[in-house]
């Protein structure tokens, strides 16, 4: 049946804060996913869809007014990418491999954040989620927000050389109010191993759209990152941000290569190099073996600002390895942030966004 407009504010008023409620455990649960802490993630977060479910429902099965099609479909599909993520995460218990459950679940995130997003510039709810939370109150910052034109070309989220998740291709993300007449710093944020960077790209993007920056999230040529044989992901990846640079400003004194897991390795691999254009690296939850420093320019690393994060829990790689990896690179001169987290497991820690922001930008 058709709805009048009281209805459809109805159905909005109980379907975005129940997705935003649903995205926040999601984010919540792959913030703390760990073998020892999975039991009790299901618990928390298992009834997250008690109020999504109906309110999903109800939306569905109203006949929405013509003109309210993109909003409907923005929020439906949101919804139905929590719901599901949430589902599959309350089943990972019961699974083969709990934690590869698990890992999977939380995709559901990124397929959700993409779908809300569009709806940021409209709903003030969604608009504050995807920013940090203590700009939420930033008039100047609500301001700019509110003059961009996010249909303009060129702004917002896309995807380069393929649908998400292509191999060889590369997600980006331009603030809403971007203007050429300044330079802007250049995030390039590579994912781990199962993952790509169609997904990885919205653990960022709320940060990006608050400070002002560009993001480039790259998906490796393989199955992950060509570790043993950088030559065919590097030269992809120079290319990728000299294609960037050739349309948005970039600053050139301002460019961050970070990554999770294979992508953190890989960004030693990549950043310790000589010629290498990145003028920081952030390796996160990543693998570091002293042979890496063999094919290190010296002169490149002396002084080479690296913020290191990894988790005291994390099960795949030892923060033996992180320690050492410090150790090496303050011994080659290199200047090291070390940071690890004593509740972190091998997992993406989107709260230390924050830290490694300001100390990038700063």
């Amino acid at each position: 049946m058709a709805i009048s407009d009281e209805q459809t504010t109805e159905v909005i008023a109980a379907l975005v804060p129940a997705t935003l409620r649903g995205l926040y455990a999601l984010e919540f649960a792959g913030r703390h996913v760990a073998p020892t802490t999975l039991e009790e993630l299901v618990g928390a977060i298992g009834q997250r869809n008690e109020d999504l479910v109906p309110a999903l429902a109800a939306s569905r099965d109203l006949a929405w007014p013509g003109r309210l099609g993109p909003v409907r479909d923005c929020l439906e599909r949101a919804a139905e990418a929590v719901r599901e993520g949430i589902d599959v995460f309350r089943g990972a218990l019961d699974a083969p491999q709990p934690m590869i459950a698990a890992y999977r679940a939380l995709r559901g995130y990124a397929r959700a954040a993409e779908a809300l997003y569009p709806l940021a510039a409209h709903l003030r709810p969604v608009s504050e989620f995807f920013l940090e939370a203590w700009a939420r109150d930033d008039a100047t910052l609500a301001a700019r927000l509110g003059v961009a034109d996010p249909a303009r070309e060129g702004v917002g989220s896309m995807h380069v050389g393929g649908p998400p998740g292509t191999r060889g291709a590369f997600s980006l993300y331009v603030p809403e109010y971007y203007e050429p007449s300044r330079v802007w710093p250049l995030v390039v944020a590579m994912h781990g191993g199962s993952g790509n960077g169609g997904s990885f790209l919205w653990s960022w993007v709320r940060e990006a759209r608050t400070r002002g920056f560009i993001i480039i999230a790259p998906t490796a040529r393989g199955s992950t990152w060509s570790l043993m044989d950088p030559e065919i992901d590097g030269p992809n990846i120079d290319g990728i941000v000299e294609r960037v640079a050739a349309h948005w400003s970039i600053d050139r004194s301002k460019q961050l290569l970070t990554g999770m897991s294979d992508g953190g390795t890989f960004a030693y691999v990549l950043g310790l190099r000589g010629g290498c254009r990145f003028t920081h690296l952030a390796p996160i939850a990543a693998a570091f073996h002293p042979m890496l420093m063999t094919f290190a320019d010296a002169g490149r690393v002396h002084a080479l600002p690296i913020h290191i994060v990894h988790g005291a829990e994390d099960w795949m790689f030892p923060p033996e390895l992180a320690r050492r990896a410090q150790h090496t690179l303050e011994q080659a001169g290199a200047a090291v942030v070390y940071r690890e987290i004593a509740d972190l497991s091998h997992t993406y820690p989107r709260d230390q966004n924050t830290a490694i922001l300001d100390w990038f930008l700063k």
